[in-house]
C-alpha cells in the first residue's frame, strides 16, 4: 500500500530515504502544455517502501508514475514518460482534461544501490545550496541520465563538462525563473535544465496577534518563515512553537539574514519604531513583497515620513499598505489569510498582487 507521508519537501526527504539505504526515485515534470495543473520542475519522491511525497500532476498521473518509478529503482535506468488526451494511455491515468505532460524518473545511486543514475552525493550538495540560498540547475542528459550542476555564477565550473552553449541556456533559465528542457533539430528532448530554487521566506516584524496565526500558514504553502522582535515577551517559542525566532532590532536582524529577492517582509508592528526602520531597510533591498499593517491614515503618515527620509514616491509604492487583499477581512485568522493572498499573487505576479482592491 502507498503512504503519503506528512507534508515534506521531496528532495530532502529523498535524500534522507538513500541515506537510510532505501532504493528511492525523483519523478519530475520536464515539460507541459495545456491545463497541465503542475509547472515543470515540480518533483516527486518514491520509496521502494512505499512512501511518495510531492506531486507532478495533482492527482492525474500520480499512480502510473508510483509504478514506473518502481521499474527504475530495480534496473537503475531513467524513464522518459508523456501523458495525455492524445494518447490512449490518457483516459486510464486520468488525464482527460486538456493537459499533456512529460515527467523523467531516475533512481537515486548509493553504495547500497548503485544502478541508479541520480548521485546521493549531488543531491546533497543541492539541498546544502538551497539551505544557503544559492540557485542551481540541474542539468540532465535525459537519454543517459548523466547530471551535473551548473551555477548561475558563471565562474563555477560545472562538474562533467558541458558546452557553452548550455551554459548560455542555464542563463535564460535563471534570468526567468522557470526550468527548461532543450530539444534538438528533430524535435527531440536532449537535456532538463531543472532550476532547483531558492525556498520563499517570509519575514513578519512583530509578534502580535497576527503574527501567530500568518506563521504557520505561511509555513504550510511553502514559505521559510522568520518572526522578528526585540520585544522578547511577544517574541517566545511558547507563542511561535516551531518558527525561528529573532529578537534583534528589525534592521539589524534583516540585515543579518540577508534578503533576496525571494524574500516578502511583512510589518505587524503599528509601531513607527520597529516598522520605519524596518521598511527603510527594505526598501533598499532585492525583497519581492513589501507589506505593512495599518489604516490608510497610517499609511499615509508612513510614506510622509519615508519622503522625510528621501524616499522618492516610486520607491515607497513599493510598499502594500494597507497591507493585504481587500476582502473585508474580520480577526488575525482572516486578516493574516488577506496578507498571505496578496504575497502569493505578487509573487506569482497575477493582477490582483497589483490591484489590491483598497483604492
Amino acid at each position: 500500500m502507498t503512504k503519503i507521508s506528512s507534508t515534506r519537501d521531496p528532495l530532502d526527504l529523498l535524500i534522507e530515504w538513500a541515506r537510510a539505504g532505501q532504493p528511492c526515485a525523483m519523478a519530475t515534470v520536464t515539460s507541459t502544455w495545456g491545463s497541465s495543473p503542475r509547472p515543470a520542475g515540480s518533483m516527486m519522491a518514491v520509496c521502494a517502501n512505499g512512501r511518495i511525497e510531492g506531486s507532478v500532476s495533482g492527482g492525474c498521473v500520480e499512480g502510473a508514475v508510483i509504478e514506473e518509478a518502481r521499474s527504475v529503482m530495480e534496473t537503475g535506468r531513467p524513464a522518459a514518460l508523456s501523458y495525455g488526451v492524445s494518447s490512449d494511455e490518457a483516459w486510464a491515468v486520468g488525464l482527460a482534461c486538456g493537459g499533456l505532460l512529460d515527467v523523467y524518473v531516475a533512481a537515486v545511486r548509493t553504495s547500497g544501490h548503485p544502478q541508479g543514475t541520480l548521485d546521493l552525493d549531488m543531491l546533497e550538495t543541492v539541498a546544502a545550496k538551497r539551505q544557503a540560498r544559492i540557485p542551481v540547475i540541474m542539468a540532465t542528459e535525459l537519454a543517459t541520465g548523466r547530471t551535473c550542476l551548473l551555477y548561475q555564477d558563471p565562474a563555477v565550473p560545472a562538474a562533467g563538462g558541458v558546452d557553452a552553449g548550455l551554459h548560455a541556456r542555464a542563463a535564460e533559465v535563471f534570468a526567468t525563473g522557470r526550468s527548461l528542457r532543450l530539444e534538438n533539430e528533430a524535435g527531440q528532448a536532449i537535456w532538463f535544465l531543472h532550476l532547483v530554487p531558492m525556498q520563499p521566506r517570509l519575514i513578519i516584524v512583530g509578534a502580535v496577534h497576527i503574527a501567530q496565526v500568518l506563521a504557520p500558514m505561511a509555513q504550510t504553502t511553502g514559505f521559510s518563515v522568520t518572526v522578528v522582535d526585540p520585544r522578547t515577551q511577544l517574541a517566545t517559542p511558547e507563542r511561535f512553537p516551531g518558527i525561528p525566532l529573532h529578537t534583534d532590532w528589525p534592521d539589524e536582524a534583516l540585515e543579518q539574514m540577508g534578503v533576496d529577492n525571494q524574500t516578502a517582509i511583512v510589518t505587524l508592528t503599528h509601531d513607527a519604531k520597529l516598522d520605519d526602520p524596518t521598511l527603510q531597510y527594505a526598501l533598499g533591498s532585492d525583497a519581492f513583497y513589501i507589506g505593512a499593517l495599518g489604516s490608510r491614515k497610517t499609511q499615509a503618515s508612513r510614506m510622509a515620513r519615508l519622503g522625510e527620509e528621501g524616499f522618492t514616491p516610486a520607491q515607497v509604492a513599493r510598499i502594500h499598505g494597507p497591507v493585504g487583499l481587500a476582502i473585508g477581512a474580520v480577526g488575525a485568522a482572516e486578516i493574516a489569510l488577506s496578507i498571505l493572498a496578496e504575497i502569493v499573487a505578487v509573487r506569482h505576479d497575477r493582477p490582483l498582487g497589483r490591484i489590491s482592491g483598497w483604492t
